[in-house]
C-alpha cells in the first residue's frame, strides 16, 4: 500500500522553506553522526572480486545479507556477495520516505502481466511490483512491518515432507535474529534481545492507531502481540526500525561485519548465469557483468542464490535449470528440468476502503512543514518521519471461510492514517499506476482531506502464478504473472474481509472523529449496489494491491514432490553445490508480511550450510 509516500510528500513539499536539497543534507549529517557514534552502521566497503571463493552469494538483499554475515563467522571461509544495485543512502534510512524509492534506480520496477481478473483500476491493467535493487534488497523498500507468520504455516511446511521446518524448529531462528526493543515484550519467551535485527514500534503515531485497536476489541478480538503465542487479534505495528530509522538487513547484518577480512562485497554487479558442469551437474561459479565487462568467479564449495522470488528463478532459468519446454522455447540448453518459476503467489489486498474524519488527526500533506518535521527527526529521532511507511495498525481476523479453530486467520488488516489522495495526487497515484478515471472520480474529490484507510489482505491465496523468461537476454525483465483472482474463492474471502473492516470502522472508537465511509463508487463498479458483495468483488478486482510479498518460485520439498525445486536443506534437486536461500523456497506463503520469515530462512539456511560442511 502506497500511503507511506504521504509523509515523504509532506516533508519534501515546502521547497521554499528548506529547499529540497537541504533535507538530504540534514539527514546526511544525522546519518554521519550515527555512523561515527555507532560503528556497526558504517558504510560497507566495496571490493573488486577475486577469482575464487569458498562461497559465492548472488543477491545482497533480505536473505543474502544474513547469509553473508553468518558464513563469514567461520574465519577460514572466504565469501563473495554480489549485489546488482548500489548501497543504501540517507534517504533509504527514513521510514516515511519509502515511497520516493519506488520507480528509481533502487527498484527493479516490475509490472504484472495484463489480466481481466485483477488490477483493473491500474494503467494497462498491470499492477506494480516494486522489488529492491539495492544492498538490503526489498528490506530497503518495504514498509518495515515485522510479522513472523502463523505457527500453522510452518507446521504445514513440515507436513509437506520438509523435516526441520515446523514452528518449534523455526522459532529459535526468529528469536536469534531479533533485538526487540519494545518494553512490554521484555522477558517474553517468544522474542529475542541482542540479535542483529532491531524491532520496535514507531515512536510517533496518530490517534487513529489506538482507535483501530480499540475497534478490533469492540468486535471481539484481543489486543495482543501477534508475533507471540496466538496471532489472531489487533496491535500497533512492530517494525524493523532502530532509533527512528529503517533497519534493513544490510544495516543489521552487513555493516557490523564490514571489516571481516573473509567477506568481499561487490555492488552494481549483475549475475547473469550460474556456471554448471554439464557432465557432473555441479555448480562451480558465477558469470557476472560489472562496469560493462563480463567476468567469472569460481566457488570452491557452493553457489548460493538469494536473489528473491523474481530474480532467483530468472537466474536459474538463464543457467539451464527450469521447465524444459520453456527453456527450449527461449533457446537455452536444458541442464535440469525443474518447475522453476512456478508456484508464484502473493498476498493481494483490496485498496480504496477509505473513511473520512472531521478532526485533524490524519496525515495530510498540508499539515506538516518540512523544516520542523525534518529537524525533529534529525535531532530527536522522532516525529511523523518515523512512521512505518505510513502504516500504524495490524490485525489478523477470521472470515467464515477461516480455520474453525480461530487460530489460523485468513485475512490481515493494514491500517493507515491517510488516503490515496492525502498528497493531492502528487505521488501515490503515480507509483500505484492508478488510471486517471479512477483517481479523478473517487479520490480527487477528497484531496488533502482528513481520512484513514483499512486494506484487507488475503493470507492464503489459492491461485498460483509464474515467472518466465521473455528471452535469453539476462537484462530483459522476466514475465511476472501472479494470476490474481483467477480463483473465485480468493475474492470471496476478501469480500468477507472488507465486511469485517467495516465493522471495525463503524465502532464507537472511531465515532469521536466523525468517521464515515467514503461513498463515491469506483467507476467500473457503480452498477452494483455500493458495498454489496458484488460491489466489493468488483472493487477487489479493480484496486488489487500487493505489498511486496511474492514467494514460492523455487519451492522447497522432498524429491517425490513434482513441484519441488530445492530439498528441505535448500539444495537444488539434481544439481550439486547449488542452494537457494530466499522467499522463493516457501512452499506456501506465510500468514503476514514476509520479511521476518525470509530472515529466519536465511538464518536457518546458514546453519544448514555450516552443518553440511563442518561435519564432513
Amino acid at each position: 500500500m502506497a500511503i507511506h509516500v504521504l509523509l515523504a510528500s509532506s516533508a519534501l513539499k515546502t521547497v521554499s522553506v528548506t529547499g529540497l536539497w537541504l533535507i538530504p543534507l540534514l539527514l546526511g549529517a544525522f546519518t554521519y553522526n550515527n555512523y561515527n557514534s555507532y560503528d556497526p552502521e558504517a558504510k560497507v566497503q566495496e571490493t573488486d572480486p577475486k577469482k575464487e571463493y569458498d562461497f559465492v552469494i548472488v543477491g545482497g538483499g533480505s536473505a543474502g545479507a544474513v547469509v553473508a554475515n553468518r558464513l563469514t563467522e567461520i574465519a577460514s571461509w572466504n565469501v563473495l556477495l554480489l549485489e546488482t544495485g548500489p548501497d543504501e543512502n540517507e534517504i533509504t534510512d527514513v521510514p516515511s520516505l519509502a515511497g520516493y524509492l519506488q520507480l528509481t534506480k533502487v527498484d527493479w520496477q516490475y509490472k504484472t502481466e495484463p489480466t481481466n481478473y485483477a488490477c483493473l483500476g491500474f494503467k494497462n491493467q498491470r499492477c506494480s511490483w516494486p522489488r529492491g535493487k539495492v544492498l538490503g534488497g526489498s528490506s530497503v523498500l518495504n514498509y518495515m512491518i515485522y510479522v513472523r507468520g502463523n505457527r500453522n504455516d510452518f507446521d504445514q511446511w513440515e507436513s509437506f515432507g520438509n523435516p526441520g521446518w515446523s514452528y518449534e524448529n523455526v522459532l529459535p531462528y526468529f528469536i536469534k535474529s531479533e533485538d526487540n526493543r519494545n518494553p512490554y515484550l521484555a522477558n517474553n519467551k517468544y522474542h529475542g534481545v541482542g540479535g542483529y535485527l532491531t524491532v520496535q514500534e514507531a515512536p510517533w503515531r496518530t490517534p487513529l492507531a489506538a482507535a483501530f485497536v480499540e475497534g478490533g476489541v469492540e468486535i471481539g478480538y484481543e489486543n495482543r502481540d501477534i508475533n507471540g503465542e496466538i496471532q489472531t487479534g489487533f496491535m500497533l505495528a512492530q517494525g524493523t526500525i532502530r532509533r527512528g530509522s529503517r533497519c534493513s538487513t544490510a544495516k543489521a547484518y552487513l555493516r557490523p561485519v564490514r571489516t571481516r577480512p573473509n567477506l568481499d562485497i561487490s555492488l552494481n554487479t549483475m549475475a547473469t548465469r550460474v556456471l554448471i558442469n554439464p557432465i557432473t551437474l555441479k555448480a562451480y561459479g558465477v558469470e557476472y557483468i560489472k562496469n560493462g565487462m563480463k567476468h567469472v568467479v569460481y566457488a570452491r564449495k557452493e553457489v548460493i542464490v538469494s536473489a528473491g522470488s523474481i530474480n532467483t528463478p530468472q537466474l536459474l532459468m538463464l543457467s539451464g535449470i527450469g521447465p524444459a519446454h520453456h527453456l527450449r522455447h527461449v533457446g537455452i540448453p536444458v541442464l535440469k528440468d525443474l518447475p522453476v518459476g512456478e508456484n508464484l503467489h502473493d498476498h493481494v489486498g483490496v485498496g480504496g476502503v477509505t473513511f473520512l474524519v472531521d478532526k485533524p488527526v490524519s496525515i495530510i500533506q498540508n499539515r506538516f512543514q518540512a523544516f520542523p518535521v525534518t529537524m525533529n527527526y534529525v535531532v530527536n529521532e522522532r516525529g511523523p518521519m518515523t512512521v512505518l511507511g505510513g502504516l500504524e495498525g495490524i490485525a489478523f481476523v477470521n472470515t467464515k471461510y477461516a480455520n474453525k479453530s480461530g487460530l489460523w486467520p485468513d485475512i490481515q488488516f493494514h491500517m493507515a492514517p491517510a488516503s490515496f489522495a492525502s498528497d493531492n495526487g502528487q505521488t501515490i497515484r503515480k507509483i500505484l499506476g492508478l488510471t486517471d478515471e479512477l483517481y479523478n472520480t473517487v479520490f480527487k474529490p477528497i484531496e488533502n482531506v482528513d481520512a484513514w484507510t483499512i486494506m484487507p489482505l488475503l493470507l492464503h491465496p489459492k491461485t498460483r502464478g509464474y515467472v518466465r523468461l521473455k528471452s535469453s537476454n539476462p537484462f530483459e525483465h522476466p514475465i511476472v504473472n501472479p494470476r490474481y483472482h483467477e480463483n473465485q474463492y480468493d475474492v470471496d474471502r476478501l469480500v468477507e474481509g472488507v465486511k469485517i473492516a467495516l465493522q471495525v470502522a463503524n465502532g464507537k472508537a472511531f465515532k469521536q472523529f466523525g468517521s464515515r465511509l467514503h461513498t463515491i463508487p469506483v467507476p467500473n463498479c457503480k452498477h452494483f449496489i455500493f458495498m454489496s458483495d458484488k460491489y466489493i468483488d468488483c472493487l477487489a478486482r479493480t484496486i488489487s494491491m500487493t505489498i511486496y510479498h511474492p514467494v514460492g518460485t523455487a519451492k522447497m520439498g522432498p524429491s517425490w514432490d513434482p513441484g519441488a525445486v530445492v530439498d528441505p536443506r535448500l539444495r537444488m534437486h539434481g544439481i550439486e553445490s547449488l542452494r537457494v536461500i530466499d522467499a522463493s523456497v516457501m512452499p506456501t506463503i506465510v500468514s503476514g508480511n514476509t520479511n521476518a520469515a525470509v530472515v529466519m530462512i536465511a538464518e536457518k539456511g546458514s546453519d544448514m550450510i555450516k552443518q553440511d560442511w563442518l561435519n564432513r
